[in-house]
């Protein structure tokens, strides 16, 4: 599979070439439920003005770039989007220079396969990009990274989705505390495991989940279930979510290296092959906020990329984890 580096501090030529090429796809996952199942337009933009007013003039831009189609403009506020349920493991090697580490397992048609690296609001930002302007993961200049990956609690609420929500995280926060303030305050739709390591090598993971109030949890590493317990047992055995956080836990207590955590996320039960069933691992990210860059890795090759890494594309081979 081809994925794309775009380097573009504001939305241009780069991002509608995106939007071209992945619209239709995501209309499709949009309406999904029906039209009648997503909010208005007016009601959308107005929670996105209301929670995330440091993003209006991205958005506006955006819609302008889209030549102001509705449906769009409504996508892209992500309020109240339909349910997506991408199941993922992450952790964060702490020390002199903090290291966030995870696979994304998804389906590969369903991934953008885009690192889009911006400055949006003047702070610049990278990471995997979804639903356009969104993100899975990414750093920014102050030494944030954040990983999401989905909570394990089934069922949804009024709120956004989660990749907007990490935009934002990291257009406008800096520290973990700040992190877990936003979060205090900002609605979401899903259940969702938020792992965070700041400058300073403050790490948390925070759940998240719509109408509750956010439980911070000081684990270094986090995959698919709440805390400890799972609060949807069956779904956290088909993924395995218990099996690799202990696996994670037991690799941190060995204070590995940081090539030892890298390798360990290509190999089983971390590295996974289900893609039919939405549980391939699509690519290995590893985060080195206090220096600026990503390492995106698949079992045989690597992909560097930096806020100013220039426009890129590299092929990768899904599917053959290293034993």
């Amino acid at each position: 599979m081809v994925f794309y580096g775009i380097r573009e501090l504001h939305p241009g030529p780069r991002w509608k070439a995106l939007y071209d090429a992945t619209w239709a796809g995501y209309r499709s996952w949009y309406l999904s439920e029906g039209e009648r199942g997503r909010p208005s337009l007016l009601s959308a933009q107005r929670e996105l003005a209301r929670h995330f007013p440091e993003l209006m003039p991205t958005y506006e831009q955006l819609v302008a770039t889209a030549d102001g189609d509705e449906m769009t403009a409504r996508m892209l506020t992500l309020w109240n989007p339909p349910h997506f349920l991408p199941a993922c493991s992450q952790a964060v090697l702490v020390g002199d220079t903090p290291m966030l580490v995870r696979n994304y397992d998804y389906r590969p048609d369903l991934c953008e396969r885009v690192v889009y690296s911006s400055a949006f609001t003047g702070r610049q930002v990278i990471g995997t990009s979804d639903c356009l302007w969104g993100l899975l993961d990414g750093m920014n200049d102050a030494g944030l990274a954040v990983s999401l990956a989905f909570g394990g609690r089934p069922g949804s609420g009024k709120g956004f989705g989660m990749p907007l929500i990490v935009r934002y995280l990291l257009e406008t926060a800096e520290r973990v505390a700040d992190v877990i303030s936003i979060l205090e305050r900002v609605p979401v739709h899903m259940a969702y495991n938020l792992t965070v390591v700041d400058a300073n090598a403050d790490v948390a993971t925070v759940y998240i989940a719509p109408d509750a109030k956010p439980e911070v949890f000081r684990h270094a590493a986090a995959t698919n279930h709440r805390g400890v317990t799972p609060d949807w047992p069956d779904h956290a055995l088909r993924f395995a979510s218990v099996e690799r956080r202990q696996k994670l836990l037991d690799i941190l207590d060995r204070r590995p290296d940081p090539d030892t955590l890298i390798s360990a996320f290509l190999r089983p039960p971390l590295y996974r092959t289900a893609y039919a069933e939405g549980f391939g691992t699509m690519y290995t990210a590893a985060y080195r906020p206090l220096t600026g860059v990503v390492d995106y890795l698949w079992p045989g090759s690597t992909w560097r990329r930096g806020f100013d890494s220039p426009d890129a594309t590299h092929t990768a081979f899904l599917g053959q984890a290293v034993r």
